[in-house]
């Protein structure tokens, strides 16, 4: 039996050792910044939610999922704001989430590939980002383009292409 329970133990010690160089990371959701501008609209969300499994050394092994709430949306003028709303769907689709697939070194930075689901929609993206870490916090920033009618987002005056701008701030957790 002792024969036994020592491999074991360095099997689990291995195993869960493994998984000690990944830091989850938790996002200072009241600091997150997501912003978004097309042809005549740009405006900001809020609400940012986040599980964040990443280490610069090991992109390969990163997990990243993130929810935003749609009924967030802020143009700064109430008219363009409720467009924005309602060509998003906010009553029906609340929500707008990306879920990673990979994430990769890319020059300087990095690339997340992932799902993005917008009003009931779902396709393949890359968010280009990179990572500033200072000890146990750091800031991840990023940008993508969306073409909205990917998402079936047609309403008369809505861009041809939306660039989302991300600066979020986590801390270890």
């Amino acid at each position: 039996m002792k024969k036994l329970i020592l491999p074991a133990v360095i099997v689990l010690f291995t195993s869960l050792s493994a998984f000690a160089f990944f830091a989850n990371w938790k996002v200072k959701a009241d600091a997150a910044e997501v912003t978004f501008e097309g042809h005549r609209v740009s405006g900001s969300f809020t609400g940012l939610k986040a599980e964040i499994v990443f280490d610069k050394d090991h992109p390969e092994a990163a997990k990243i999922s993130a929810t935003i709430d749609v009924t967030t949306a802020s143009t700064g003028f109430f008219i363009k704001t409720s467009h924005v709303k309602s060509a998003l769907g906010a009553d029906d689709y609340p929500t707008i989430k990306f879920e990673s697939t990979s994430v990769a070194k890319s020059g300087s930075g990095y690339i997340a590939n992932g799902k993005l689901t917008m009003k009931g929609k779902t396709n393949p993206e890359a968010i280009h980002f990179t990572f500033d870490e200072k000890g146990s916090e750091g800031t991840f920033k990023g940008d993508f383009k969306v073409v909205p009618a990917k998402y079936g987002i047609d309403r008369n005056g809505t861009p041809p292409e939306v660039t989302i701008h991300l600066s979020v701030p986590v801390s270890k957790g």
